[in-house]
C-alpha cells in the first residue's frame, strides 16, 4: 500500500484554454530534433510488422476476388483443387465476409456478403494452404461461376451525374451551408471566376499491404493485423463476428503507412478469423497488391465548381463550393471538399453544398487529408485566376482576403498564422523573382514558372487514454524508468519517439528511461492514428498521466506539483507559487509524508532523521531521487491514467493549421513535360514535438502535392468496372527524380485552446494547398489553365506557347 493514495486518473475536457507543463520543464526533448527511438529495429529488420508474427503451425490464405463489376454468386466450384498439393480448404461465408473496408471511428461492421456482387475485386473467397505458393495456386484456380448485371452497373461517373443524390450529413465530416445571397451577389460581382474542376480517384499506396494473422484460444481471438484505429476496429471485428469484445484482441506493433486505407478493418481480416476458426489452426492473410488496390479503400474522384465574386481590388464577397463524389451503393461516406472553404477567406455569401453518385467502384473513404488534400486544389487554383483578373499578387489577394473570424460560424480562431507562413515562405522561395506574366521565362527548351497557395487543416481532438508507471529498475541510470501503454499506433508517422519525449520531459527522465508500449486493443484506448488528431490525442493522454504522477510524486515529499521540477531522476522544488487553501493543504499533508519516509528510512539505517538522506540521496535542498521515493511504497512503483476528451474549444473556436506552399516548375516547350524545381512550406501547427519528424511529415505531404498534381490516378475500365492499374508499375507515384530540393519551415504558434500541449497535425496540412501551387505554377511557366487533374503532358502539348524568335 502506498503512503498517500492520489486520484489514479487525471482527466481533462477541453472547455477553456490551458496552461501547458511542456512549456515549464527543465527538460527540453519536447521540440528538439531526436532520431527514431525505434528506427534502429526498423533498418535491422528487427521491428515486426503484423504479417511477419511467428506463430506454430500457421497456414496461408490467399483471398478471391469477383471478376464481374455487379451481380451475384452462383457457385464456388473447388473440385480442381481436390488434386492440388498443399491446399487445406476454401473457406467463404456469404453472411460474414466483408464486403468492403470500413470507414475510421465507426464502431459497427462495414457491409458484409459475399453473394451479391457490387463492385470488380470484391472478396468472396480464400484458399487456405499449407504454403503461400500454395494458396496463390489455388486462388487461381478456383472457379467461381455468377449471374453477371455488369450491363446494369454505374461505372462512368461523368455519365452517371444526373443521378447524384443528396448526401447524408449526419454521417459525413463536413454539412451543407448557405448564407447571404451567393446566386446573386455572384452575378452581380466586378470580377467573377467559375470554374468546374476535377480530380481523379487516388490510392494511399503505402509500402505495407494489409496483412491479418488470425488466431483462436477457445473464445478469444487474436488479431495481428495492419490497423490505424485499434480501439474502434475492435468494436468492428467483434460487430462482423457477433462476438464479445472481449473476447477480441487486434495487435498493431508496427504499421508501414496507412495514409487512411487502415482506419477500418478490411476484408482480409474477418476472412482470416474465419478461415483459423474453421481449420482450428492460425492463418495468415496477406492482400496482394492489386488487391490492396482495388477492394481497400480509394479516395473519391471529385467533380468540384468553385465559384468566386470580388470587387475590383479583389476582396471577396462570394464563396460557392459544391462537390459531387462517389461511392459504393449504401455507403454515405463522401469526399468532404469544402472543409476549410468555410473559413479559409472573408465573403458574407457562400454556399457549401455536397451530393454522391453511387457507383460500382472500389469503396471511397478517407485518404491523406481528406477533403481538403483535393478540395484547396479548386479553392486555390481559382484564388490564383482570381488574383491575376484583380492584377493582384496572389499572396496579397489572400492576404487582403484574411477573415477577422470564421465567415461561416462567427466565432474566433484560436489562432491564425496563414498570413506569416505565406510571408516567410515567400521570402525564403524568392517570390519576388516570379515572371510577372505567363510564359516570360524561358531557359534553354524549359519554360520557367512559380506557383503559390495557401494550404489549412482543421484542428480536432479524439477521446484517449494512456497509463503511465513509475517504477524501480536497477539497469538504468537513475534506477527507475516510466512505462507508457496505450493502444495508439505509430504508422511511420513517429509515435514511439515523440511520445517518449513527452513522457521524458513530463517526467524528468532521459528517453532510455522511457519504455513505450502501443498498439495493442487490450491497452487503454487511444484516437489511434488519423485525422491529424493522433499525436494531439493520444499524447494528451499521455501528457495528462504524466501530470497525474507529478501531483503524487508532490504529494508524497511536500511540493507543489506545478513549480516541482524533474530532472535527471530527482525531483526538487523550483520557480514561485501561488498558494491556495487546497494546495496549502496538500504541502502540509506531503511535508507530513516527506518527513514520515525520512523516518521510516531512518529506522531502516539506526540513525537520526536529519542523517537519514545521506544514504538515499535526500539532500538539504529538497532534491530527492525518484528512485529513493519509490523504494519506500510496498509496491516500489507508482500508476496513473489519464484521459482526455474534446470539449466546447471545438465549438467556441475555429482551430486549425495552416500553410503555404511556393513551387517552381520546367514545362519542356515542345513534350509538355513538366518538372518541379523546388518547392518552400511554412507551416503553422501548435507546439512542435519533434523538428526532425514534423520536418519529415511536411515533406510526405509536398511529396504527395507532387503526385496529385502531375500523376496520380486510378483508371477504371468503364466496360467491366476493372482497375486497370493496380499496382506499382502502372499506378504512379512520385519517386526520387521526380521530387526536387524542399524546404520546410515550422513557424512558432503556441494555442492553449487545443489540448494540454497546446499541439496540432502538421502532415495533412502540408499535402494541402501543395498541389495547386504546382498548377500555379504550370500557368505561371506557359500560360495553360489545367482544370482535370492531374496535369499531364497531353493536356498541354497542343496549347504549348511558342517560343521567342531569339531562341
Amino acid at each position: 500500500m502506498a503512503l498517500f493514495q492520489s486520484e489514479p486518473s487525471k482527466k481533462m475536457t477541453m472547455d477553456t484554454a490551458v496552461d501547458s507543463l511542456l512549456a515549464k520543464t527543465k527538460s527540453k526533448l519536447v521540440g528538439s530534433d531526436v532520431s527514431r527511438v525505434e528506427g534502429a529495429l526498423k533498418v535491422s529488420g528487427q521491428a515486426t510488422y503484423s504479417a511477419e508474427v511467428q506463430l506454430d503451425n500457421i497456414a496461408y490464405g490467399v483471398l478471391v476476388g469477383a471478376k464481374i463489376a455487379k451481380g451475384s454468386v452462383t457457385n464456388i466450384d473447388s473440385s480442381v483443387l481436390d488434386k492440388m498439393d498443399g491446399i487445406i480448404t476454401v473457406v467463404t461465408d456469404a453472411e460474414r465476409f466483408l464486403r468492403n473496408s470500413q470507414q475510421g471511428t465507426e464502431e459497427k461492421a462495414p457491409t458484409q456478403g459475399a453473394k451479391d456482387i457490387y463492385y470488380h475485386g470484391q472478396p468472396i473467397a480464400a484458399v487456405i494452404a499449407e504454403s503461400f505458393e500454395a494458396a496463390r495456386a489455388g486462388a487461381e484456380a478456383l472457379i467461381i461461376e455468377y449471374k453477371d448485371d455488369s450491363d446494369n452497373a454505374v461505372l462512368d461517373f461523368e455519365k452517371a451525374l444526373d443521378d447524384a443524390h443528396d448526401v447524408n450529413e449526419k454521417q459525413g465530416s463536413d454539412k451543407n451551408n448557405e448564407q447571404g445571397d451567393p446566386d446573386k451577389t455572384l452575378k452581380d460581382a466586378a470580377i467573377t471566376i467559375d470554374r468546374i474542376y476535377h480530380t481523379p480517384s487516388q490510392n494511399g499506396a503505402a509500402m505495407e499491404p494489409h496483412a491479418t494473422i488470425a488466431e483462436w484460444d477457445g473464445e478469444h481471438l487474436t488479431l495481428y493485423t495492419s490497423n490505424q484505429m485499434l480501439a474502434s476496429c475492435k468494436k468492428q471485428v467483434a460487430d462482423a463476428l457477433d462476438m464479445d469484445e472481449k473476447n477480441v484482441q487486434l495487435i498493431a506493433r508496427y504499421v508501414g503507412g496507412g495514409f487512411g486505407s487502415k482506419l477500418g478493418i478490411a476484408p482480409e481480416s474477418i476472412a482470416a478469423a474465419i478461415a483459423a476458426k474453421e481449420i482450428e489452426r492460425p492463418v495468415r492473410i496477406v492482400m496482394t497488391r492489386p488487391q490492396v488496390m482495388s477492394a481497400t479503400v480509394r479516395r473519391s474522384n471529385t467533380r468540384q465548381r468553385v465559384a468566386l465574386g470580388a470587387n475590383q481590388a479583389g476582396i471577396i464577397d462570394t464563396i460557392i463550393h459544391e462537390n459531387i463524389s462517389s461511392n459504393l451503393p449504401g455507403e454515405s461516406f463522401f469526399e468532404p471538399s469544402a472543409l476549410s472553404t468555410h473559413y479559409l477567406y472573408r465573403g458574407d455569401n457562400r454556399r457549401v453544398k455536397y451530393q454522391m453518385v453511387d457507383t460500382n467502384q472500389t469503396l471511397s473513404g478517407s485518404m491523406r487529408a481528406p477533403g481538403e488534400a483535393v478540395g484547396q486544389i479548386a479553392l486555390e487554383c481559382a484564388m490564383d485566376e482570381l488574383a491575376e483578373k484583380a492584377g493582384v499578387d496572389p499572396v496579397e489577394l489572400r492576404r487582403q482576403n484574411e477573415p477577422d473570424v470564421d465567415p461561416s460560424q462567427n466565432i474566433p480562431f484560436s489562432t491564425r498564422k496563414l498570413v506569416e507562413c505565406m510571408d516567410t515562405a515567400a521570402e525564403q522561395f524568392g517570390w519576388s523573382e516570379r515572371p510577372q506574366k505567363p510564359a516570360s521565362r524561358l531557359e534553354g527548351d524549359w519554360w520557367i514558372g512559380m506557383g503559390m497557395a495557401a494550404a489549412a487543416r482543421g484542428n480536432r481532438l479524439q477521446p484517449s487514454e494512456a497509463r503511465v508507471t513509475l517504477k524501480r529498475d536497477a539497469s538504468t541510470k537513475y534506477g527507475v524508468k516510466a512505462v507508457v501503454e496505450t493502444d495508439m499506433t505509430d504508422i511511420g508517422t513517429g509515435s514511439y519517439t515523440v511520445f517518449s519525449q513527452v513522457a521524458a520531459d513530463m517526467l524528468g527522465l532521459p528517453l532510455d528511461h522511457i519504455e513505450m508500449v502501443l498498439g495493442d486493443s487490450d491497452l487503454p484506448p487511444a484516437s489511434g492514428s488519423g485525422g491529424s488528431f493522433g499525436a494531439a490525442s493520444a499524447g494528451s493522454g499521455i501528457c495528462l498521466a504524466c501530470e497525474n504522477l507529478r501531483e503524487q510524486l508532490a504529494s508524497t515529499v511536500g511540493l507543489y506539483s506545478d513549480t516541482m521540477q524533474l530532472q535527471d531522476g530527482r525531483v526538487q522544488e523550483a520557480g514561485v507559487h501561488t498558494p491556495s487553501s487546497s494546495q496549502e493543504a496538500l504541502k502540509e499533508a506531503g511535508a507530513k509524508a516527506a518527513k514520515h519516509i525520512k523516518g521510516r528510512i531512518a529506522q531502516r539505517m539506526g540513525k537520526g532523521t536529519e542523517d537519514a538522506g545521506v544514504q538515499y540521496n535526500f539532500d538539504n535542498d529538497n532534491s530527492y531521487a525518484l528512485a529513493d521515493i519509490l523504494s519506500h511504497y510496498d509496491e516500489p512503483q507508482l500508476i496513473a491514467k489519464g484521459q482526455i476528451k474534446p470539449g466546447k474549444n471545438g465549438d467556441n473556436y475555429r482551430q486549425a493549421s495552416y500553410g503555404a506552399n511556393f513551387a517552381e516548375v520546367a514545362v519542356h516547350r515542345v513534350t509538355g513535360e513538366i518538372r518541379v524545381r523546388r518547392m518552400t512550406g511554412a507551416f503553422a501547427a501548435g507546439r512542435i514535438l519533434n523538428q526532425k519528424t514534423a520536418t519529415s511529415q511536411c515533406y510526405g505531404g509536398m511529396v504527395f502535392g507532387i503526385g496529385s498534381a502531375l500523376m496520380e490516378q486510378l483508371i477504371f475500365d468503364k466496360r467491366d468496372g476493372r482497375l486497370c492499374n493496380h499496382d506499382l508499375a502502372e499506378y504512379h507515384v512520385p519517386v526520387n527524380a521526380d521530387v526536387p530540393q524542399l524546404d520546410v519551415i515550422l513557424v512558432d504558434e503556441d494555442d492553449p485552446y487545443t489540448n494540454p500541449m497546446h499541439i496540432k497535425g502538421i502532415g495533412e496540412t502540408a499535402i494541402s494547398g501543395a498541389a495547386a501551387a504546382i498548377a500555379n505554377a504550370v500557368y505561371n511557366a506557359v500560360g495553360i489553365r489545367v482544370y482535370d487533374f492531374p496535369i499531364t503532358l497531353d493536356k498541354l502539348i497542343e496549347h504549348l506557347p511558342d517560343a521567342p524568335a531569339s531562341a
